[in-house]
């Protein structure tokens, strides 16, 4: 097996992002502090200090699940595996479900594990792009019942989108369900941005609720401001395979962190107060965004997203987006994400909306940019 290429995105933030001043481009919301989680929760910090730091259950302890499976209606605690970070959820559902020769459609642009652990694995994968367009992107889905040609194993989406913000639409989710089911294939749904929708009440139901092939992969990490608990999770009615991804972790991580989980449950008790919150953040951040490329034409063409805390539109520029984004950060210290960390050309630029900073960050660019 071939040596799996490195992973630029991560590269490119192990270079800059605790290096540079302004951070314009994570991906993140604003991580909570332990004690506003707790305070947030009404939980005193007694149970940190009581906690046994063993080694908790491989699947992920039963209550977490429970509370996990909570939010996937007519799932149960044995539909949930915990995981030591969405990437591994990510790692163990590739590699358990595929291997040489097998048929994956993968929508286009992605986060890089998305596509990249498939072709590692020696599956033949063909990319399903979104379509852009001046009021934001869109699916094709006429494309991607021609992508998914006979004998065709595995489809993989996400929505809200990351880096275009991308949401699609009840009627859209339903006919991707349908077309999976119907060629016998299984889904696998990147819901890490679920509960960013704008607005709220956009929020799709998740995909494993919808089909028994469908696997969905949510977490901490994203919309609710816990990155550094290093939790997510696979939701699916498949037992098969929940459990073939179960005995490989064996391999992994063998179990998540005990602090990690029982922060998650904590957090998730007061689920819909970080959501809220996080969508406050968002909200305001749009805003400034888009002011910002309604003043800067000559740079950016707006690209909307309903969902997430991402956006990616356009660089007008003539150097491209690499070359913009390593002059910004070298001479003024604010990281901006270029398209090519995407393997989508090289003309736009990711713009993360869930940071408090987000407003210095954009002073700071457009003083770059003047």
């Amino acid at each position: 097996m071939s040596r799996i290429r490195d992973f630029a995105l991560e590269r490119y933030f192990a270079r800059w992002e605790f290096a540079a001043h302004h951070l314009v481009s994570a991906s993140d919301c604003e991580p909570l502090t332990v004690r506003e989680l707790l305070a947030i929760a009404g939980t005193s910090a007694d149970v940190l200090g009581d906690l046994r730091l063993a080694y908790a259950e491989s699947a992920g302890g039963p209550a977490l699940r429970a509370r996990i499976a909570a939010m996937y209606p007519g799932l149960g605690t044995d539909d949930i595996l915990v995981c030591g970070a969405p990437e591994e959820a990510i790692y163990l559902a590739m590699t358990t479900l595929l291997g040489p020769g097998d048929r994956v459609v993968v929508q286009v642009p992605c986060y890089q594990s998305l596509l990249e652990i498939a072709e590692h694995r020696g599956a033949d994968v063909a990319r399903w792009p979104l379509v852009e367009t001046e009021r934001g992107w869109r699916a094709d889905l006429d494309q991607l019942a021609a992508l998914m040609v006979p004998g065709t194993k595995l489809v993989i989406m996400n929505t809200p989108h990351n880096p275009t913000g991308w949401l699609a639409t009840a009627e859209e989710q339903a006919a991707i369900v349908r077309l999976v089911d119907d060629r016998g294939a299984y889904l696998f749904a990147d819901e890490m941005y679920a509960g960013l929708e704008r607005p709220a009440g956009a929020r799709l139901p998740p995909a494993a609720t919808l089909s028994a092939r469908a696997i969905s992969l949510w977490g901490m990490s994203k919309s609710f401001a816990l990155p550094g608990l290093r939790i997510g999770w696979l939701a699916t009615r498949d037992r098969d395979v929940r459990d073939a991804a179960l005995r490989y972790k064996d391999y992994t991580t063998i179990c998540a962190s005990a602090p990690g989980e029982l922060l998650a449950d904590i957090a998730l008790g007061r689920a819909e107060a970080l959501l809220a919150r996080n969508r406050a953040i968002v909200d305001a951040n749009l805003a400034l965004a888009r002011d910002f490329a309604a003043r800067h034409g000559d740079l950016l063409a707006w690209r909307h997203g309903d969902g997430g805390s991402v956006l990616f539109p356009r660089l007008v520029r003539p150097e491209g987006a690499k070359a913009f984004c390593d002059a910004a950060v070298e001479a003024a210290g604010v990281m901006v994400v270029p398209s090519t960390m995407f393997d989508w050309g090289d003309a736009h630029i990711r713009l993360g909306l869930g940071r408090k900073t987000f407003a210095a960050g954009l002073a700071a660019l457009a003083a770059y940019v003047a």
